[in-house]
């Protein structure tokens, strides 16, 4: 499965957050607390639409996870009964790699995502390679 391997720190200053829990990215958004671009400094008129793009974009980054991924992961939790926000994250919160980062063995979800990928995480006794499982 793919990552995305592009600009960390555009990204954590166009979405606000510090996404990638870096310190790289703590100090950009204290320097220059605007999107980046030449339109970064101007004042920002959102749309209902665009302030929920954000907001999925914000989990899709923070959780390392592809559109496509994204898409299956909320067609199962809109499939299963309740809220389909609360699913959503919990399928998310299960991921190997989030697992490992809530669990205090890496500083951040890449490192996380980088251990499982390594092969040094075991589940059941048995080597797990892939994030998502």
């Amino acid at each position: 499965m793919a990552r995305y391997t592009g600009p960390k720190v555009k990204i954590s200053r166009r979405l606000g957050v510090n996404i990638y829990e870096n310190e790289k990215g703590a100090r950009a958004l204290d320097a220059r607390p605007y999107p980046p671009g030449e339109h970064g400094r101007d004042r920002q008129r959102l749309s209902e639409y665009a302030l929920q793009l954000r907001e999925k974009q914000k989990l899709r980054y923070t959780y390392g996870v592809l559109e496509r991924q994204f898409r299956r992961l909320y067609q199962e939790a809109a499939r299963r009964p309740g809220i389909t926000g609360h699913n959503l994250l919990a399928y998310l919160e299960l991921r190997v790699d989030n697992v490992v980062y809530r669990s205090g063995w890496a500083r951040t979800r890449p490192q996380a995502r980088q251990f499982v990928s390594h092969g040094l995480i075991t589940v059941n006794g048995k080597r797990v390679t892939i994030p998502s499982l």
